[in-house]
């Protein structure tokens, strides 16, 4: 549930970096750090049978990586419900004769809209260069000047009526605002009987995805230059593997996907019987989540080759990076597809599903460590009041995002507040459990609870290649560093001091709180440092994470 709702973030990142050199880091990357983080996750939140804050009872002084989960939790939750929020309107917007972004003749078109409908298709393009149109089967050769698909114009002036400038809020749009208010609801009323309620609503939301994906792949291959957009997503190019940001957003992603360092995954597997295999639960998420996104890639290529067909231009040039292929070049080429609504209907229902499922997770999360952490009867016994509490917090943060500057933020904030730290904090969990709560220790507790110790190849990664190879990543990656954009904008400096505020608000809770905590401890002598560091004595954790078991679990039914 955590890991499927970036399938296609994965796919869009694919375009945006050439697939053929993306694909080598992400296995990589997936096999090195993504599995075995993924596998210590799940095994500590079930063997804690806590939340993301409750399960640092084995490091008291490292609880603030648990707040940094929250943080990072509370960051994406925000942004991440207005990207359904999108969804929800295009879905409705499709129940319709004909896609409102099919022609050129609308009031919010420009000039500059190039849309020729001709044969029952319309095709489009939105290039700098020279646009071909086809009518009747007739080529013409239209002015080397630039134009803009209708889709295109349809997202840019009438979906976001986006602003020049990121300071420049403009009005709330009252359509997004209104879907926004509906995505909120949907999650409250999913969750409103905890992780009982979400675990039955997910068994739709995580299968059918799959017969969309299968129903659009069958449509796409069948397309016309269908597949020359899969030649170029499987075509290799070994010299952009040398690329240190190819490698950062390969690490990022495989976090993004599998939900590494969100605390989501901690507190899933806090719900689960103490003594559920795990370790095949974790390798058979993360391969199947991995699957997906390549399955994904394929739907999204052939489509796209298709638009790079019937355009007449490569592939690479078919459309925007970002949210712009989703929102932009997607719903462009469903309009060339016969009863275009319904495919489009169908994609855009896909989407809501896949976030839905990520979304829960990203409130059940906050929920959970908000309970976790009061612990008093109230919060115990109204638990639904603090889920409707945090679904409101999470509506109002969200409402600037639906204004006509909120696509800036949207991206800033997807660019920042949840990539660097996500790698950051999950490097550190690693070496917190691993040195300061003692491998050896975490081991006896894995196999108490499995049956059988960890293999040797995840005691390897947890200790050694895991961090070492996030610690490069991090390094290169700053030394790398490009300035964001979308499109030709570019963000100006006072908006990037606070994105990287927004990064930063997560790994710093790591340090402060461990002040905090030395500060509260009279004396603050070494060993007194050390005892906050490591939680009293093996034999009262496992005490107490056994009495609380029964309770955590009456709470999730």
């Amino acid at each position: 549930m955590t890991c499927q709702g970036f399938v296609f973030k994965c796919a869009l990142c694919l375009f945006a970096l050439v697939p053929g050199a993306f694909m080598l880091p992400y296995f990589i990357m997936l096999v090195f750090c993504g599995i075995p983080l993924f596998f210590l996750e799940l095994s500590f939140g079930q063997f804690a049978s806590q939340g993301c804050l409750g399960v640092w009872k084995i490091s008291p002084m490292f609880k603030g990586v648990g707040y940094g989960m929250m943080v990072v939790s509370t960051y994406i939750g925000i942004y991440y419900n207005v990207v359904i929020c999108i969804a929800f309107y295009y879905f409705f917007m499709s129940m319709t004769n004909l896609l409102p972004w099919t022609y050129c003749n609308n009031p919010w078109n420009t000039p500059d809209c190039s849309g020729v409908v001709g044969s029952g298709y319309q095709i489009n393009s939105s290039l700098a260069n020279a646009t071909t149109s086809l009518v009747a089967g007739v080529s013409e050769v239209v002015n080397r000047t630039k134009r803009t698909s209708p889709s295109e114009e349809y997202w840019k002036h009438y979906v976001l009526n986006i602003s020049d400038d990121i300071g420049n809020f403009g009005e709330v749009r009252l359509p997004i605002l209104g879907c926004l208010a509906v995505s909120w609801c949907v999650v409250f009323l999913c969750l409103i009987r905890g992780v009982k309620s979400s675990g039955k609503v997910v068994y739709f939301t995580a299968t059918f995805p799959y017969v969309v994906l299968t129903i659009l792949f069958i449509r796409g291959i069948t397309l016309d230059g269908a597949i020359n957009g899969i030649k170029y997503y499987l075509t290799p190019q070994w010299q952009k593997v040398l690329d240190a940001k190819v490698w950062g957003d390969a690490a990022s992603q495989i976090f993004y996907s599998l939900g590494c360092a969100w605390g989501g995954l901690i507190t899933m597997a806090s719900y689960n019987k103490f003594h559920n295999n795990c370790f095949r639960d974790s390798i058979i998420i993360s391969i199947t989540n991995c699957a997906t996104s390549v399955y994904a890639g394929f739907v999204i290529f052939s489509i796209l080759g298709f638009m790079a067909h019937n355009l007449n231009v490569p592939v690479s040039e078919v459309a925007d990076h970002g949210p712009g292929l989703a929102f932009v070049a997607y719903p462009e080429a469903l309009t060339l597809l016969p009863i275009s609504p319904l495919w489009s209907l169908l994609f855009f229902f896909m989407l809501i599903l896949l976030g839905l499922g990520t979304q829960f997770c990203l409130l059940e999360t906050l929920v959970t460590a908000i309970v976790d952490e009061i612990g008093t009867d109230w919060i115990i016994r109204n638990k639904t009041v603090v889920t409707l509490s945090v679904a409101v917090v999470g509506f109002l943060l969200g409402v600037p995002l639906t204004t006509q500057a909120g696509i800036y933020w949207l991206l800033l904030m997807d660019n920042y507040a949840a990539s660097f730290s996500l790698v950051v904090i999950s490097c550190i969990m690693c070496i917190c459990i691993m040195y300061i709560y003692g491998h050896r220790n975490y081991f006896r507790d894995v196999e108490m609870m499995l049956g059988f110790p960890p293999p040797l190849f995840f005691k390897v990664c947890w200790r050694f290649i895991s961090p070492l190879i996030i610690s490069f990543i991090l390094i290169f990656t700053v030394i790398q560093y490009k300035r964001i954009t979308y499109n030709d904008y570019v963000y100006p400096g006072w908006s990037l001091a606070i994105g990287f505020a927004m990064a930063l608000s997560s790994v710093v809770c790591i340090p402060v709180y461990a002040l905090y905590k030395i500060s509260r401890s009279p004396g603050a002598t070494f060993r007194e440092v050390q005892v906050l560091m490591k939680s009293c004595t093996k034999r009262y954790l496992l005490i107490y994470f056994v009495l609380d078991f029964e309770w955590r679990h009456n709470l999730g039914n």
